[in-house]
């Protein structure tokens, strides 16, 4: 497998849990749970990693800053769904936070080396 899918696979295995953890909860995955923000850590790092061209640096940094400031936000406060896209948002924040800091650093390292 190439490591381009590899990547694309981090991210949709990545999203497909934070989704099921905030519709579903914690509870669902069991004791394995507590591990879950650690598989978003390396997941995110596959991403950064793997998925995130050059030419891309810039449009991800700026996407992963907007993802981060809605996973800030006290869904909470919004009836209804809100109970369900806090732990989502917050568990994409957390799988992208990862992948922003080597996006970061490999876009200070091109800057730096020129």
């Amino acid at each position: 497998m190439e490591m381009q899918k590899i990547g694309s696979w981090a991210f949709i295995i990545g999203v497909v849990i934070a989704i099921i953890l905030g519709v579903l909860g914690a509870g669902v995955f069991g004791g394995v749970a507590q591990w879950i923000p650690l598989l978003f850590v390396v997941l995110g790092i596959i991403i950064g990693l793997l998925n995130i061209k050059d030419k891309e640096m810039t449009h991800f940094l700026v996407a992963v800053i907007a993802l981060l400031a809605v996973g800030s936000v006290q869904w909470s406060l919004v009836p209804v769904v809100g109970s369900w896209l806090g732990p989502i948002f917050a568990g994409i924040a957390t799988l992208m936070a990862p992948a922003a800091v080597i996006v970061a650093i490999k876009a200070v390292w091109d800057i730096a080396k020129n």
